[in-house]
């Protein structure tokens, strides 16, 4: 019962936030687009005058080769360059103090990220620390940083997070095996390169679930409640994108056509659900991703289905979908709405499919299921708009489809 009205409290203050994500300043960075873009975007960091960049990466892209031209190329502008290539997947706290000692250490007056959405949110949160001082437990939240970041630029490597946009970082507790964001305008980079030449070596498994974790953000802001201007067309066209290119992006990986188109997709996306917000989606995966190491991505591709068969008939959340399967030429407008939310759903199984997104999560314990529908629920009906409300007991029943014995 205190559980039941708990979420009920968070569903009554939810209307509360509605005004203030009208009015709060979201700012957009710089976004250099096509092949060649990154090593623009070293020049562009020449003219900003800093001195000392920090390059925030993994080791993974350094033994690839793609850090060290870019290195050279803010070298080759006079500036005085140090690598910090320890950043792992779902940063945790003593890999982000890491960063800020290299960062303390290099007296750094600017960060560039390259890499995908782990290696960003760590060099958005290892900014933040630097310039405030606190640790990222007490930057966990919203709005608290409190002081003007150092210059922070980002060139991803993937094409999912559009964390070279957003205003969050999620970061990971260790101890807790949860996840939780850092939310901040202050966050988001001053510039990013969109450079498809960066992206042609992903491998299949993370083109796929990055492409997908694109479409989440996408597909979750166009069903939530809280609209923006331009929220509409950001998702629509990051939809449409998605189903057009990921095919092709997986299959053929230096295509560099459907690699660009993803980018901009994950882009687009990044806008719309910095204002719109995510949902359940997200909900659910951060706390499998906390607790089994999941990939966001991964667990976000897998659940998208799920949640979407039980938000279908919802009369907002039908409308949309409906639009989104006339979007990707799944249907005519005049069909019926019903049917074409239903077709949009199975057009995303036939995706995950299509690029080896499996039906359940490999990791997933049934003895969990409890535990993680409660801090999904918590965690949805606390900060996010959705579109219908989902009870305990369904929650619960989502996840045990979910479950690898259950197909």
């Amino acid at each position: 019962m205190l559980f039941e009205l708990r979420l009920l409290a968070y569903r009554l203050a939810k209307p509360l936030q509605w005004p203030v994500s009208r009015v709060v300043a979201i700012p957009r960075p710089t976004a250099l687009v096509g092949p060649g873009s990154a090593q623009r975007l070293c020049a562009m960091i020449g003219e900003f005058g800093v001195r000392r960049v920090m390059i925030v990466t993994d080791a993974v892209l350094v033994k690839l080769g793609m850090v060290e031209p870019l290195r050279g190329a803010l070298a080759g502008h006079g500036i005085d360059v140090a690598v910090h290539d320890a950043i792992t997947p779902d940063p945790t706290y003593p890999v982000l103090q890491a960063g800020l000692a290299a960062v303390r250490a290099h007296r750094s007056d600017a960060i560039l990220a390259i890499g995908g959405g782990s290696v960003i949110d760590a060099a958005k949160v290892i900014d933040a620390m630097a310039v405030s001082g606190k640790s990222p437990q007490k930057l966990v939240g919203v709005l608290k940083i409190g002081k003007p970041m150092l210059p922070l630029f980002a060139i991803p490597t993937t094409a999912g997070t559009g964390s070279e946009v957003t205003v969050a970082a999620v970061v990971t507790d260790p101890v807790k095996h949860a996840k939780a964001a850092v939310i901040d305008p202050r966050l988001v980079p001053l510039a990013t390169a969109l450079d498809p030449t960066l992206m042609t070596g992903m491998p299949k498994p993370i083109t796929a679930a990055t492409g997908m974790d694109a479409l989440t953000h996408a597909v979750e802001a166009y069903v939530n409640r809280w609209p923006h201007g331009e929220t509409a067309f950001h998702c629509i066209a990051a939809t449409r994108m998605i189903f057009a290119n990921l095919p092709r992006a997986y299959e053929h990986g230096d295509d560099l056509e459907a690699r660009e188109a993803m980018a901009v997709a994950a882009f687009y996306a990044g806008l719309a659900f910095t204002k719109a917000y995510v949902g359940y989606v997200h909900a659910f995966s951060h706390k499998i991703g906390g607790m089994y190491g999941v990939p966001h991505g991964l667990g976000n591709a897998v659940t998208l289905p799920y949640v979407l068969d039980f938000l279908k008939d919802a009369p907002r959340a039908e409308e949309r979908l409906a639009e989104l399967a006339v979007a990707i030429g799944a249907g005519t407008e005049s069909e019926p709405k019903p049917v074409l939310a239903q077709r949009f759903v199975d057009r995303v199984r036939e995706l995950n499919r299509a690029v080896g997104i499996p039906e359940e999560i490999e990791a997933l314990e049934r003895s969990d299921v409890g535990e993680i529908a409660r801090a999904a629920m918590i965690e949805a009906h606390r900060d996010y708009p959705v579109p219908k409300t989902m009870s305990l007991p369904e929650a619960e029943s989502l996840l045990r489809r979910m479950l690898r014995t259950a197909h």
